[in-house]
Formats: C-alpha cells, structure tokens, sequence
C-alpha cells in the first residue's frame, strides 16, 4: 500500500459512512426493533393519499410506543394534508421534542409555518436540518425550494 493510499483509505471509509448513513435515514428513523405492521400500513395509506385513514392507525402506533418520533411525524403529516393545521403542529413538535434533528419533522413542519404565513419560523426549520444533514438532505432541499417559492409569491 503507498502512502498515498494509506492517507486517503481512512477518509474515505469515514466519508462511505457518513453519507451512505446520511442517505439512507430519509424522513424515518433507523428502527431498532421490527416496525409495527399499523405503521407500515399507514405509511402505505399515506402513499396511496388515504390520509384519513392512517390517522387511527399511527394513534395506534403511538398510543403502544410513545417514543416513536417517525409515527408522530406521519400523523402531523396526516394531519396537515386534511388542513387539521393545529393538531399537526402539535405532532410535529411531539416528533421534535422525541428527535430534535428529525429530518422529516423539520420540514414539515417549515412547510406548515410557511402555511401559516411564518416565513422566519420555516427558515429556523431550514437552519436546524442544514445541521442535521451532514452533506445536504432531500428534506433540507425541499424545505429550502419551499421557502424560495413562497418568497417568490411574497414578491409577487
């Protein structure tokens, strides 16, 4: 091995790891234990647009593991595609006080903020996920397109 390669090898192991963790989390949390089948269902419902209808499902979920951050993000989630804007504010920071770096929980909930007219509240989400993505996030990129279209429209 050169010293070239010796140098390089352990940064570039790091960096598989980082990013290729990074980019697999999506909006969910790695699950230590096996999902509960009413989240993976629900999950499918959100999918398919059935909103309404996961909503019994992930209560399930969190009525049996109050610690599930990634079911409090969906019913959030859930809720804000109904136009239930308090209830999912109220998922969304259940989500975030569990997981404060929640991708998915932080921008959704910028993107409800921005519903709600708070464009300096949807950019502190921005903030905190431009933290918690270590090399840039699906999440972090939606939010900030979101924030970009909604000062566009501020401008228009």
């Amino acid at each position: 091995m050169n010293r070239f390669t010796r140098l390089i090898t352990p940064f570039a192991l790091t960096f598989a790891l980082a990013t290729g963790s990074a980019l697999a989390a999506g909006s969910d949390s790695t699950p230590d234990k096996p999902l509960d089948p009413n989240y993976t269902r629900a999950k499918q419902m959100i999918d398919d647009g059935q909103y309404a209808g996961a909503i019994p499902l992930l209560e399930q979920v969190v009525a049996s593991d109050k610690e599930n951050a990634d079911a409090f993000n969906l019913l959030g989630y859930s809720n804000r595609q109904l136009k239930n804007n308090d209830v999912a504010l109220s998922h969304y920071e259940a989500a975030l006080k569990l997981k404060p770096k929640h991708r998915g929980a932080n921008e959704y909930l910028g993107e409800l903020y921005l519903t709600l007219g708070d464009l300096a509240k949807a950019e502190e989400r921005l903030d905190v996920l431009d933290g918690a993505c270590f090399f840039g996030c699906e999440e972090y990129t939606e939010l900030k397109n979101a924030i970009a279209a909604y000062k566009a429209k501020a401008g228009s």
